[in-house]
């Protein structure tokens, strides 16, 4: 049972104002668009009308991030790793309302708007560990990672409503990038699941900043993924960093992009100091990358 468990464990990682008196909606530098799983796909929704409100949208049960970009609405919609590739259907509601129309009621529009998923193949990772405990783990560890793995998937589906998201984000530490996202793992030779960030090996004690403004989701210290930070960005958009040396932030705590929320380390299960940085969108974990890619950050 253990065996069947640990792959399954690894990535622990007001009112409307009508017509012209509406302000328009903070217009948002978006990802990269990449519609393939563990991508994000950028799907057009229409144009911003000073009429009707800001859209809603679902990919499944899960809401998604509605943002404005170049006077238009656009569903940021992360895909999760697991996705398979082929047609899939964003349900889309455009609310519109306007004195003239339905005499002042709102008037919703449903629609299914279909989009592609590509498929993507990732290399392979071969890791040795010297603490095989990390590995093979004891009947208490698992008990651990196990309560931990739900804590984290509470967390990953989290959603607080926001007027604008900042999805602008910079590197949160300067050091040479390493493990890529997606990777497909073996650790001493056994299968694990595909890595599910970024990683950045920087030396122990290097300031590790939030990569956009946020609120401290919760700050934890994990078996697998060591003390943890997880910063609340809104409408469905976490940034997690992993394998802290400590933290300074308090979980409820409202940070600046740029703020510093620890030190780097090499808690949790880790070959040496590095940054392990996870980027979660409408509960899927997606390529941090992608998110300063149009910046010129990652390389």
């Amino acid at each position: 049972m253990a065996r069947e468990t640990l792959p399954k464990l690894a990535w622990i990682c007001s009112g409307l104002l009508l017509g012209v008196l509406q302000p328009s909606p903070a217009q948002a530098s978006l990802p990269a668009d990449a519609s393939v799983p563990g991508g994000v796909a950028l799907i057009p929704l229409g144009p911003v009308a000073p009429d009707a409100g800001r859209p809603r949208a679902w990919l499944g049960e899960r809401q998604v991030l509605i943002a404005a970009e170049k006077g238009r609405w656009v569903a940021v919609v992360g895909l999760a790793l697991d996705i398979a590739p082929g047609t899939h259907r964003l349900r889309v509601q455009m609310t519109s309302e306007t004195s003239g129309q339905a005499a002042g009621r709102a008037v919703d529009n449903t629609r299914l708007l279909p989009f592609e998923v590509h498929a993507k193949d990732y290399p392979e990772q071969r890791i040795t560990l010297k603490d095989s405990s990390k590995v093979q783990l004891s009947a208490s560890d698992l008990a651990r990672v196990e309560g931990e793995l739900a804590t984290l998937q509470r967390l990953k589906q989290h959603w607080r409503d926001t007027e604008d998201t900042d999805t602008d984000f910079i590197l949160p530490a300067q050091g040479r990038q390493t493990g890529r996202f997606g990777v497909r793992r073996f650790f001493n030779g056994e299968p694990r699941s595909p890595h599910a960030g970024f990683d950045i090996a920087v030396a122990r004690g290097v300031a590790v900043k939030a990569n956009a403004r946020g609120q401290v989701l919760a700050v934890d210290d994990y078996f697998f993924n060591g003390k943890t930070v997880l910063v609340d960005h809104g409408n469905g958009l976490i940034s997690m960093y992993c394998h802290l040396d400590r933290s300074t932030v308090e979980a409820g705590e409202v940070v600046a992009k740029g703020q510093r929320i620890g030190f780097s380390g090499m808690s949790g299960r880790a070959t040496g100091p590095h940054l392990h940085w996870s980027v979660i969108l409408n509960g899927a974990l997606v390529n941090p990358e992608l998110f300063v890619a149009r910046s010129g950050q990652a390389r």
